[in-house]
């Protein structure tokens, strides 16, 4: 399991759907994309590989659930992210799980599927939070994952690693 962390806006998602779409590896799971009106930031959106989206977090929904302004909703998260991370574990040869973060950390569910990936064997390249948080603290401590900082300044380096890794040259 290789996971990208650092700080937001270093492109995390960005080198994970570039290596993706060229290692044309079978892959399942979801990325996380941000929702912008105006150029002001409103949420986010889970996409899943295959071209579903629902809303995950956003300031204008009714949710109990809550991180920083953002409205989290457990519900989509449930019934798109999860479920497409399930069935990449049935039917992908890469799970992909963009990502491992506050919003998605509320779902026991999420957490669940996340350790069920970790164990299954296969290929996981996600993003994890930077930040401190038991579950993803345990996750990066696991054995069988692998952590890579990314930053504005070695983004071609990361991505580079990223696709000899899915190559398995690392």
């Amino acid at each position: 399991m290789l996971l990208l962390t650092g700080k937001p806006g270093t492109g995390k998602t960005a080198i994970i759907r570039e290596a993706v779409t060229k290692t044309k590896v079978k892959a399942g799971g979801f990325y996380t994309e941000e929702i912008r009106v105006g150029g002001i930031r409103q949420g986010f959106r889970i996409v899943t590989i295959d071209g579903q989206e629902a809303v995950l977090a956003h300031v204008n929904i009714s949710s109990p659930y809550q991180v920083s302004k953002y409205k989290v909703d457990i519900d989509n998260l449930n019934r798109l992210g999860v479920s497409a991370l399930r069935q990449a574990l049935e039917a992908s040869d890469l799970i992909v799980v963009d990502e491992i973060g506050k919003m998605e950390l509320l779902s026991p569910q999420f957490r669940k599927v996340v350790l069920q990936a970790i164990e299954s064997g296969k290929r996981v390249l996600g993003t994890i939070m930077l930040n401190s948080h038991p579950f993803a603290d345990e996750v990066k401590r696991h054995p069988e994952v692998k952590t890579l900082m990314v930053t504005r300044a070695n983004h071609s380096e990361a991505l580079k690693e990223v696709l000899e890794w899915l190559a398995g040259g690392a």
